[in-house]
């Protein structure tokens, strides 16, 4: 299921191996991964060769099959009594994604009830296409409320990159772009690791669809300006009341959005939405070394020692938010009770 605007494929399962595109290296260079074991999988995710929610959760589901083909070899019908320390190793390679988690007990239950390690690959594939059909159905759903003519801004990347392809976000870009309902799209640079300068604007000018790269501190004036009617977000976790965490910078933009009259949307899966939490503020956000904001590609730019604030994510309250928008459905004024019809089934 691909458009002229949807090129991008960041994970490539070969049977044997995982192949991921290694996005440290974008845009300065387009190179290649290619992991066997779920150890070598939860080091890509720590160590950001691949991200973006729905993309973390898929790679690990491969992590997980690609461990049990490695013990079959070794120990033929016991490999599912040996999965399960792969399975945790996998869980923490990254705390905050609640896909990563909902990815692997989808896969943990497949093995539960005795099926085989082909019947293992093949939920696996499931997942990769199920989320590349319900990121059209999001693009398609997002994008209806959309006139003609706006700006959107977005943040972090949503995209092919951060998905299995087209993206949540940046599917909802794709098809509002589609359509001719904007030409004016800004994406924020996300610092420290400038995923919205490295892979959304290096993904959106891959696939022909014109953007401006902002600076972080630059966000406010184009508010002002009255040049962004949408801000357009995905979501790594969100609570059973509509509280998101995102990629850090997230909720700045939702209060300069209810400031300055803009709207603003977050788009992402249910199986974003964590059952287990009603409030944000009980979403566990991952803290990065102080290195990543203390050096620029492996150079120095702050003085040597200094300690340095890096979380990864923040948490944007569900009243700064107007709606979210998820392959089951749309909530406008997201709350307790308008989110039950989108609620996860599992």
């Amino acid at each position: 299921m691909r458009d002229s605007n949807d090129s991008v494929r960041p994970i490539q399962w070969k049977g044997e191996h995982l192949e991921l595109l290694d996005q440290r290296k974008l845009p300065q260079s387009k190179e290649h991964v290619v992991l066997k074991s779920a150890d070598e999988v939860a080091e890509a995710i720590s160590s950001m060769v691949v991200r973006g929610a729905p993309a973390i959760g898929m790679t690990a589901a491969y992590g997980l099959v690609l461990e049990a083909k490695r013990l079959e070899r070794n120990s033929g019908d016991k490999w599912r009594e040996s999965l399960m320390s792969a399975y945790e190793v996998l869980m923490n390679s990254r705390p905050t994604a609640v896909n990563l988690r909902w990815a692997l007990e989808r896969m943990k239950g497949v093995v539960d009830r005795g099926a085989s390690l082909e019947e293992l690959e093949v939920e696996a594939n499931l997942m990769m296409k199920e989320d590349l059909e319900g990121n059209h159905r999001m693009g398609e759903l997002g994008s209806e409320l959309i006139k003609k003519g706006s700006g959107i801004y977005t943040h972090c990347n949503t995209g092919s990159l951060a998905t299995a392809g087209y993206g949540t976000a940046l599917g909802v870009v794709r098809n509002a772009y589609a359509k001719k309902l904007t030409e004016n799209i800004y994406a924020g640079e996300t610092r420290p690791w400038l995923q919205g300068a490295r892979l959304t604007a290096w993904e959106l000018l891959q696939d022909g669809i014109p953007v401006k790269l902002v600076v972080e501190g630059a966000a406010g004036s184009l508010f002002q300006e009255g040049k962004v009617e949408w801000v357009i977000v995905g979501a790594d976790r969100i609570t059973v009341q509509g509280d998101t965490a995102n990629k850090i910078g997230t909720y700045n933009l939702a209060v300069l959005a209810r400031h300055h009259g803009a709207r603003f949307m977050v788009v992402a899966h249910s199986s974003t939405i964590d059952k287990r939490l009603v409030d944000g503020k009980d979403i566990p956000i991952e803290t990065r070394p102080a290195s990543e904001v203390t050096q620029l590609a492996g150079n120095l730019i702050a003085p040597e020692g200094i300690p340095a604030y890096n979380p990864a994510f923040d948490v944007t309250p569900h009243d700064l938010i107007d709606v979210i928008v998820t392959e089951k459905g749309v909530v406008k004024k997201p709350d307790l009770v308008s989110m039950e019809s989108v609620l996860p089934t599992s």
